[in-house]
């Protein structure tokens, strides 16, 4: 079955990792049709808006899109047109994948774990935020909703279910932010005594941290709030190589965005030097949305076996292969 998708070719490094991973798409095979659409700089730069009506209309009819790094202009309009993606199609649910790979900065060579992180409210709504008239005093509102804990929860136990894991773990501060974390940890708690065959257990978060990095392999899933799993995921990230190997899906009801999570590089924009995994691997999420799982197996392989033969590695891998190298040496394997 053939899928459209939208495409944002994103700026900075974005345009290159985007050509590097259709590239390994087409050759793959995996049945998809592309609809570009415009975001970021490179929007502004041709019609005036950093986030164009007609690319929020395109995502909302194909219901799916792949995204490059986007570049938001210091100063007034969006704080972060990520953050406006994810509210305007709620896109609850961000997943963020933490698989270790050869030949990378890797600090563990096992390492297999999710953090589901959510992914519109909490620390991050940005509402009630005031600065006193003399400077000296800030003050924000934490937003936490039964609602909102209790859909990312439930997120986190059915693909835990459903993609054969066994632990979950949900993360809070809940001995000290008694309500907002509280209600997350409480709600958490009921979704999931409703998954008997699935493991739960809690952490504070800052144990958690210690915990990441001390003893990673006790985790398989992670769930919890905004500020914590960005937190989170970004350490997770660094436990495998960096975001340079660090893709992410944002999930929401209807629509998905699947993407590369670090930033639009443009100090090396055009030359050839990204890497293009985090946008791969962002591809292979989408293909398991989508119902391709033997494409998105067959992609994850041919990343790994690549790494492995060090065959056309990136400069930041210590090889001496350009984005698209790379790119034709994973679609040699697929």
């Amino acid at each position: 079955m053939t899928d459209r998708i939208a495409v944002i070719r994103g700026d900075g490094i974005g345009p290159e990792i985007m050509e590097a991973t259709l590239h390994v798409l087409d050759v793959l095979k995996a049945d998809l049709e592309y609809e570009f659409v415009e975001a970021g700089m490179s929007a502004y730069e041709k019609t005036g808006e950093l986030l164009p009506q007609a690319t929020l209309d395109t995502i909302a009819r194909l219901r799916v899109a792949l995204k490059s790094p986007l570049m938001t202009p210091i100063g007034g309009g969006f704080s972060s047109i990520n953050v406006a993606l994810r509210r305007h199609f709620d896109l609850y649910a961000n997943v963020r994948p933490a698989i270790s790979f050869p030949n990378t900065q890797a600090r563990y060579s096992d390492l297999d774990l999710i953090v589901v992180r959510e992914n519109t409210e909490g620390a991050y709504r940005s509402e009630g935020q005031t600065l006193s008239d003399d400077g000296e005093e800030a003050h924000g509102d934490i937003c936490v909703t039964r609602k909102g804990s209790e859909r990312i929860a439930r997120y986190a136990y059915d693909m835990a279910k459903s993609t054969g894991r066994r632990k979950v773990t949900i993360v809070h501060k809940a001995n000290i932010i008694k309500q907002a974390s509280g209600l997350f940890l409480e709600t958490a708690r009921q979704v999931a005594a409703g998954y008997p065959e699935i493991e739960t257990n809690e952490l504070i978060v800052d144990n958690t941290c210690m915990q990441l990095v001390m003893k990673p392999e006790q985790f398989d899933v992670i769930v919890t709030t905004n500020l914590f799993g960005d937190i989170l995921s970004d350490l997770c990230a660094g436990l495998v190589g960096g975001l340079g190997m660090a893709p992410g899906a944002n999930i929401g009801q209807r629509e998905a965005i699947f993407e590369a999570v670090h930033g639009s590089a443009p100090d090396i924009a055009g030359q050839g030097k990204a890497n293009p995994c985090a946008l791969m691997l962002g591809a292979a999420q989408m293909l398991d949305h989508l119902g391709k799982t033997d494409k998105a197996a067959t992609l994850r392989r041919a990343i790994r076996e690549t790494l492995e033969a060090r065959d056309n590695l990136t400069p930041d891998l210590g090889g001496k292969g350009t984005t698209m190298s790379f790119a034709e040496a994973v679609a040699r394997r697929c």
